[in-house]
């Protein structure tokens, strides 16, 4: 569960731009989206097989650059294709041909069917001749085929002749899936091509979903049509029925297919799969409760054996693509944290399934893997502070770490093949992106990118920057937190203050980097803003992060509220003007502070709240508040729902805001806070925003933004 919006880069970009036409009201909100689009990168980045070249989409084109020196770049589209849109792209194994991704009709958060087009030879074509609405399209490793799957089948396509073979051809909406993701899937586990090709390209592993069983949702699009209509899809609300999930290998040659078995229990995930550099089949097996985990391989004899497993008192860390990875056809890298209580980095044998060495140690975190050759290991980390990463390399003996980035701040790095270069873009709280290239030893080879305009509009306009410090709850836990004031702060006087938060999870809103969103034109209107993280978040160690298992909401709200009354103390802080926003998870936690902080807050506002944790799917629900069979106190006792009759709405504003088209958390989670408050003859506003999902989109992300600002303006 997670608000930021995953989309094609094309579709991001344009999201942050605010829609022409807006008139002199929204001045606020214009001011900030300016600034963000100031805030400069580089990215579509892919690298390229010699290591020595990368690529990107500029002006609608595909740019090749050296990392080594500076030149103007060679564009690899001819301008008689200027006029088809780039939402992705991706290079034949020898890099002779590209797969262009062309437009996107968006189908979930990460899912979206588009039109592929292949450029080989200097000229462009239609990629899938028989497809009707394709997506997650890759090439074989050996480049002769493309797979792709439409309508819930999977099909592959020969480059040479465009001729289709049909893989699957039990596809149906709302019942089997083939190759892709269930809604869940997508949303929770992160990925949506559910399928992976041998190394050889003669064995095709897919997924197949069977979610018949899963309960039917719906909700209404209007689409300004005269009589709207019912989208229904299936969504697995947590302890009801989940996919049932098998494991498929389709032979590549013969045409022959075969099912793997993946043991006896059918209530469990399949997390990732995948194959090993020597050919052999891979996948993550999770139990239900999410707190077993083993990684499966299949040897050509079709014997299978655990190589590695992990069981948690609570719960295993979600899985994703970096949970495991292979170095060789024998070596892989484990990143977990079950054995220390911080994530770290071992190195594990496929032979015996043997733990070799723990390569990381220290009470620090390791937050990505970021390449390796067969040596050495590079890694983000959040050694030097929670709210900070930096670039490391070290052996994979745990020996020779080395510090290859040198602010103190927040990176994020695009490796190249085999690490001898890398794209490194740092920022702090006072400091806008800086894109650097570095060799695999983290020397400076060329700078790209360092947002001067946006550092001079920053002074000129002295805006303020986050503050960053910790303050101790009155139960003894000491919290990070980051505060904004206003540029003419004055510490004799009282000021209004703003708690904005998400507290999920695993989450992360403290961190020294830069940013800016719609609380920060408040700052300009003489408010102050503040941020802390509260029992649970993440990248504090595993204890910290798991005290709130099965009583989400429980722990994370007493130390808003503390947070709140701390800032009551302050001296130059108005005690009667104290509000709290949230989106999603955090507006879940809005609605709880408002109610059991009775009459605390002077405002709140709840923006796609989660109301009751029984509304919302499995696999996030489940992983961090057990199956409502087993803890059913642990959904009932902390829903706001559950407590609306504390809420006191002569001292509290509060406002709701929902899209209709909420395909994540639905809008159902409104309608019954709503229905409650109403019980209890409670007042409170609501913006309804029609067919917007849990970001706003695709209309309205300025609009909701705006009314923020007026809202908090208004009434705190």
């Amino acid at each position: 569960m997670k608000l930021k919006q995953f989309l094609p880069l094309c579709m991001f970009l344009s999201a942050l731009v605010a829609p022409a036409g807006t008139d002199a009201c929204n001045h606020d909100y214009r001011e900030i989206s300016n600034l963000a689009r100031m805030n400069r990168g580089v990215y579509g980045i892919r690298s390229m097989a010699d290591g020595a070249h990368y690529t990107v989409i500029e002006n609608n084109n595909i740019v090749r650059y050296l990392y080594a020196e500076k030149t103007e770049g060679e564009r690899l589209l001819p301008p008689t294709v200027k006029n088809l849109p780039i939402t992705d792209y991706t290079f034949s194994p020898d890099e002779k041909s590209i797969l262009i991704a062309s437009g996107a009709t968006q189908i979930y958060r990460h899912s979206y069917t588009t039109d592929y087009r292949l450029f080989a030879g200097g000229k462009l074509r239609k990629a899938l001749p028989e497809a009707k609405d394709p997506r997650d399209a890759s090439f074989s490793p050996d480049g002769r085929l493309i797979i792709y799957s439409d309508h819930n089948d999977l099909y592959v396509t020969e480059v040479a002749t465009g001729m289709t073979r049909r893989v699957t051809d039990d596809g149906e909406w709302n019942k089997i899936i083939n190759g892709t993701t269930d809604w869940v899937y997508e949303e929770e586990f992160g990925f949506t091509k559910a399928y992976a090709v041998s190394p050889d390209s003669r064995k095709l592993a897919y997924l197949r979903f069977d979610e018949s069983e899963v309960p039917m949702m719906e909700f209404m699009r209007f689409d300004n049509q005269l009589y709207n209509k019912a989208f229904s899809y299936k969504y697995p609300k947590a302890g009801d029925a989940n996919s049932i999930v098998e494991l498929w290998v389709y032979d590549l040659t013969t045409g022959k297919k075969e099912r793997i078995d993946t043991g006896t229990e059918t209530d469990q995930y399949i997390a990732r799969l995948g194959f090993t550099p020597d050919n052999r089949l891979w996948y993550h097996r999770l139990n239900r409760r999410q707190n077993l985990f083993d990684m499966m391989l299949c040897e050509p004899n079709g014997a299978q054996r655990v190589i590695y497993h992990e069981g948690g008192e609570q719960y295993v860390e979600r899985i994703e693509d970096q949970t495991v990875t292979f170095i060789d056809n024998d070596r892989f890298i484990v990143r977990q944290e079950e054995k220390t209580g911080y994530m770290h980095l071992y190195l594990y044998s496929a032979k015996n399934g043997s733990c070799l060495r723990q390569i990381t140690r220290g009470e620090w975190e390791v937050t990505q893997v970021v390449g390796h050759d067969d040596k050495r290991v590079w890694y983000l980390s959040t050694e030097t502070s929670p709210l900070r990463r930096n670039l490391y390399s070290i052996r994979f003996d745990g020996k020779d770490k080395c510090r290859l980035t040198q602010g103190e701040g927040f990176y994020s790095i695009a490796p190249s093949k085999g690490m001898k270069y890398y794209i490194s873009t740092f920022s702090n709280a006072t400091t806008p992106n800086r894109v650097e290239i570095c060799d695999g030893k983290g020397k400076v080879v060329r700078l790209l990118q360092e947002n001067k305009p946006l550092q001079e509009e920053l002074a000129r306009t002295n805006r303020p920057h986050k503050e960053f410090f910790t303050f101790t709850t009155e139960r003894g836990d000491q919290l990070n937190a980051w505060m904004l004031k206003p540029a003419d702060f004055d510490p004799s006087k009282k000021y209004p203050v703003l708690l904005t938060q998400y507290s999920g999870p695993g989450s992360q809103q403290v961190q020294d980097r830069w940013s800016v969103d719609w609380e920060d034109a408040l700052v300009r209107h003489g408010y102050i803003v503040v941020c802390t993280d509260g029992r649970g978040t993440g990248f504090r160690g595993e204890a910290f992060k798991k005290q709130t298992y099965g009583r989400l909401g429980f722990l994370e709200t007493e130390d808003q509220i503390s947070f709140a009354k701390y800032m009551q103390r302050q001296s130059y802080v108005d005690a009667d003007r104290i509000g709290i926003y949230g989106w999603s998870f955090g507006g879940f936690m809005a609605l709880s502070c408002s109610f059991k902080g009775m009459g605390l807050f002077r405002m709140a506002i709840a923006v796609a709240p989660v109301t009751s944790w029984r509304y919302y799917d499995t696999i996030y629900t489940e992983i961090y508040n057990d199956l409502p069979q087993y803890n059913a106190a642990g959904y009932d006792d902390n829903s706001p729902v559950q407590f609306a009759n504390l809420f006191d709405d002569e001292k509290t504003s509060l406002l709701i805001i929902h899209g209709t088209a909420d395909d994540n958390v639905h809008l159902q989670n409104t309608m019954e806070v709503t229905r409650a408050l109403n019980r209890y003859n409670k007042q409170y506003d609501m913006m309804i925003y029609p067919d917007q999902n849990h970001s706003m989109m695709p209309d309205d992300r300025h609009n909701i933004r705006q009314k923020m600002i007026d809202y908090t303006l208004e009434h705190l």
